[in-house]
């Protein structure tokens, strides 16, 4: 029994270990955030519903079937169901009956209507496309930004290693009569200054964790983690196009577009429909009832009655509008200036695709250049640094100018983190531009 418990406790240790160790990838993250994000799952949840609106307006095509029946006591003068005739005594009486009709012409509006319910369920899609695509986007920078905290924070922590080494290196100099106290001073202030920068820059990667864990609807802040990878830049083809290409290329894929287009699709069926109120609207009925009297004259059983007292009815309908208030006519304007707004909203819809991919464009090709330019500062500081090293280790600087280029130093190298990770986003934002599929983004 004991080791059975053991063996429990065991494994449900393992498993919490388990998952307190475990790290997220960005793959993991949005394939979580897609599949439990709230506005994702209402855009599904809208597509639900157009799947019924549709399966409405298929089954306007379909005759109507409907069945009753009712008993009921009756004393005083009453009609009896059977004779027709009024009498004036107690009596029960059973009548039932199934009736059906099918709308043979309504100006066409059975059709349209499922013509516009296919519409609007393609609208759908497209919305719950764009919305999956933007939480996406939103993952892939949130989880981006909690590496370039890590990045930084690694940057301060091996430069303050750095820094103790010249500190102890300082205190023994300064032991033996080399070097002045000012000195050691001014190394001990900079590790100072560093061990500040180091909890600013642990506070900056716990507070974009726990903007990524919200994100992804992730209440375990203190157990929640990704993966420490290091992104490089990744050669794309994208950036050496020319900007019209991505423009058209844009217009043909991204939703934005679609989802206007589809909405002047529907304004201009909505305008078709009402229009179809003008028409008059032909339908077929057909009914069969029967009904049964326990005051029956022949004194017939209830089956007897029911099969002999049984009718027919069937024919056509015919409804014309003649004047209905200017309802019609007031809803056909309506829908005439739905169609044009709806035609305004598409043209602003590709105008500011156009103005978001040119910034796009113009954002990756600053940049890179930005990134490139920071390499090359990160190249001449550390040049600058190690030979401040060189002099202060044998006493030709001073620890203040050694301190100042170590600090310029450490800056450049944070500011080519930040130059490298503002790139791979606003280059994935341009890739999304161009029609890639966020799966198939290259990280």
């Amino acid at each position: 029994m004991k080791s059975y418990l053991s063996l429990i406790i065991l494994v449900f240790t393992t498993s919490l270990l388990t998952a307190q160790e475990k790290k997220w990838t960005l793959q993991e993250c949005i394939d979580h955030a897609l599949k439990n994000n709230i506005s994702i799952k209402q855009s599904e949840l809208d597509l639900e519903t157009s799947e019924i609106d549709k399966s409405d307006a298929i089954g306007s095509f379909i005759p109507s079937l409907n069945g009753s029946a009712s008993y009921s006591t009756n004393t005083g003068a009453n009609i009896n169901p059977v004779t027709n005739e009024f009498e004036n005594e107690t009596f029960s009486s059973f009548t039932t009956g199934v009736s059906s009709s099918l709308t043979l012409f309504d100006g066409l509006r059975n059709i349209r209507q499922l013509q516009r319910a296919k519409l609007a369920r393609l609208a759908s899609q497209y919305r719950l496309d764009k919305m999956k695509d933007d939480i996406t986007l939103a993952v892939a920078n949130s989880y981006l930004q909690v590496l370039l905290n890590k990045e930084n924070l690694k940057v301060i922590n091996s430069q303050n290693l750095v820094t103790l080494e010249q500190l102890q290196r300082t205190q023994d100099l300064v032991d033996a009569g080399v070097l002045p106290k000012g000195d050691l001073l001014e190394i001990a202030a900079q590790d100072a200054d560093e061990k500040q920068n180091i909890a600013v820059a642990e506070n900056n990667v716990k507070i974009s964790l726990i903007s990524l864990a919200q994100l992804l609807l992730i209440k375990d802040y203190e157990a929640f983690d990704v993966v420490d990878e290091t992104y490089e830049i990744v050669p794309s083809e994208i950036i050496n196009k020319p900007v019209q290409e991505i423009i058209a290329s844009a217009e043909e894929n991204r939703n934005e577009v679609k989802i206007a287009e589809q909405n002047v699709a529907l304004a201009e069926k909505d305008l078709q429909l009402t229009r179809s109120n003008y028409y008059p609207t032909l339908s077929a009925f057909f009914g069969y009832n029967t009904r049964y009297s326990d005051n029956d004259f022949f004194e017939r059983s209830f089956t007897e009655q029911l099969w002999q007292n049984d009718g027919i009815g069937y024919g056509l309908r015919l409804d014309v509008p003649i004047f209905n208030g200017f309802a019609v006519r007031n809803n056909v304007k309506r829908s005439k200036i739905n169609l044009e707004l709806n035609k305004f909203q598409l043209e602003q819809a590709k105008l500011d695709l156009e103005s978001n991919v040119y910034q796009a464009y113009v954002d990756v090709k600053g940049a890179l250049k930005a990134y490139e330019a920071s390499q090359k500062v990160v190249e001449s500081q550390e040049l600058a640094y190690e030979y401040a090293k060189e002099r202060y280790d044998v006493g030709l600087t001073n620890a203040f100018d050694f301190s100042q280029s170590k600090l310029r130093f450490d800056n450049a190298k944070i500011n080519m983190n930040i130059a490298k990770y503002d790139y791979i986003f606003k280059l994935k934002v341009l890739e999304l531009y161009f029609g890639i599929e966020p799966e198939d983004l290259k990280l």
